[in-house]
């Protein structure tokens, strides 16, 4: 649907005030200390295998498991004071477990067999999310009045990871209580992009993207609730993937999800190489995602395929840049082309309504009337609710110990235009019900993550709206597989997003393996 000559006068001027605004965060907001240096390149081949292949050799005897652990401390120690993903370590614990592989290898008498059907991931190092319970390990989501809380259990993904083999090496940064695009709080700081250290590396598992990015890990965890995988990924050029809703626990993390939130939240995979997904989401799953059946082959040229380049044009969404335009372009022709498969270019007008969609949604309650935790409930943990009002006054003195997004979001939520209204109501039902009968069971959705590249640190404050390339998908309930598709001249990554029907999911993850094999999955950074 084509806009009309005075929504276009709107959004020209409202696209030229948010361009007079991030003209003046780039020149008052301060330069960052790391301004101008680069990641150093990667020595260690073992850096340069795949989870998968680092367990076989593992268990061939080929190489110890100390030797790949201390190879990912190494790196980890050589990336991190650039990065700042890695925001508390358990390096001496992960050596012991590591040393404790090694013998249990030496020690079994069944077999290279026995151990990968019984210990896939054994041996293999693992980076979690700090907001995911890790024994032993901060928990504090970057709340500075959770300063000193440690997890005393494993939220239920890291421990079945655990009981395959992996061996956490530490946990990474959020944006204060997961709940921005940016992971940046007052308790750890801000997380660097490894392609630009200017730049960010995404929310709210940027920490995550960021070391894995960066070649500090080869797999790590990460959870989604409007974007929070699949856009970290995205900026810092790796796979990662959000289930369907309801496939991997959500519990033992902070903050919890509650009210309608649990429907929308999905916890996942995050990897640089593909073929590390798939195994990765059979351990991390629940019992009942047998609805999943991930053992079940995927034929690519025997499913249907759709193109969505963009939301249509909305006034406060950042337009999606023509180099991505383009790469996507080219995923619809060496796709046509290699697997005789047509796409049909799609388009929905409730596009345009997909924030105020999101954000609705995300503050309803559940069947049992229970709403979701507020922002000013969490940002007050474990006292009384914070005032925003009074938070930003503080904040503009320097006094709060608060983000501005979080303090934003807050504010956000009092705003009556953000309620549910009718329109809204039938926006999403009208869209949930045409995307549901487009796909199926065996379509599959190409789409932008986000507008553009890694954005500059903090300018994402005056560009809320651009999460809903992956916020909408949340609320409707769709698994999606974030791919890699090289550099662009700038040297930062470019992807795209890979959606399917409800329970679909070994369909987006078998597309992710033919788009690493057809563009080259993860680039180093630095390279091109």
């Amino acid at each position: 649907m084509a806009l009309s000559r005075l929504e276009k006068i709107k959004a020209w001027f409202l696209r030229a005030a948010l361009g007079f605004f991030e003209l003046l965060l780039r020149l008052f907001i301060p330069r960052s200390p790391v301004s101008g240096k680069k990641l150093p390149a990667v020595r260690s081949p073992l850096l340069l295998l795949s989870a998968t292949q680092l367990a076989k050799k593992i268990r061939r005897k080929e190489v110890s498991s100390v030797e790949v652990v201390q190879a990912y401390i190494d790196r980890i120690q050589e990336v991190n004071p650039l990065l700042n993903a890695v925001v508390k370590d358990r390096f001496d614990a992960a050596l012991q477990e590591a040393s404790q592989v090694d013998k249990l290898i030496e020690e079994e008498t069944g077999g290279e067999e026995v151990l990968e059907d019984r210990l896939p991931l054994l041996g293999v190092p693992l980076s979690v999310k700090e907001s995911y319970a890790l024994q032993g390990m901060p928990f504090t989501s970057g709340l500075v009045s959770r300063r000193g809380v440690v997890a005393t259990v494993d939220a239920a993904p890291i421990a079945q990871l655990k009981r395959s083999g992996a061996i956490p090496m530490g946990v990474t940064n959020t944006p204060e209580l997961c709940m921005w695009c940016e992971s940046h709080n007052h308790l750890y700081g801000v997380t660097n992009n490894p392609y630009d250290l200017e730049r960010m590396a995404g929310g709210s598992s940027g920490g995550e993207g960021s070391i894995l990015g960066g070649a500090g890990a080869v797999i790590g965890v990460g959870s989604d609730i409007g974007g929070s995988i699949r856009m970290p990924c995205f900026f810092n050029g790796i796979f990662g993937h959000k289930t369907t809703p309801g496939m991997v626990s959500h519990e033992n993390q902070f903050p919890p999800a509650a009210g309608s939130q649990v429907d929308y939240i999905s916890s996942g995979p995050m990897c640089r190489y593909a073929e590390d997904l798939l195994p990765m989401l059979k351990i991390m799953a629940v019992p009942d995602a047998h609805v999943l059946k991930l053992d079940e082959k995927v034929d690519l040229k025997k499913l249907r395929f759709f193109n969505l380049p963009h939301d249509g044009g909305t006034p406060l969404t950042y337009p999606v840049s023509k180099e991505i335009l383009d790469v996507q372009k080219k995923v619809v022709q060496r796709m046509e082309a290699d697997l005789g498969v047509k796409f049909q270019r799609v388009q929905f007008p409730e596009l345009k309504n997909a924030f105020q969609i999101w954000h609705s949604y995300m503050g309803l309650p559940n069947k049992e009337g229970e709403y979701p935790l507020s922002m000013c409930e969490m940002m007050g943990e474990p006292g009384r609710p914070a005032w925003p009002l009074w938070e930003l006054l503080k904040w503009m003195v320097g006094k709060s110990d608060h983000t501005m997004a979080a303090i934003g979001l807050a504010l956000l939520e009092t705003l009556p235009v953000f309620r549910p209204s009718p329109f809204i109501i039938q926006q999403k039902e009208k869209l949930q019900k045409d995307i549901d009968e487009l796909l199926g069971t065996d379509g599959v959705l190409l789409c932008p993550t986000h507008p553009r590249v890694a954005p500059k640190h903090h300018h994402v404050l005056l560009r809320t709206y651009d999460i809903v390339y992956t916020a909408i998908f949340n609320t409707l309930g769709l698994p999606a597989t974030q791919c890699p598709l090289g550099l662009n001249q700038q040297g930062l990554p470019l992807g795209v997003q890979v959606i399917a029907g409800k329970n679909q999911d070994r369909l987006t993850l078998e597309v992710a393996l033919y788009l690493e094999k057809a563009f080259g999955g993860w680039k180093e950074p630095g390279t091109k």
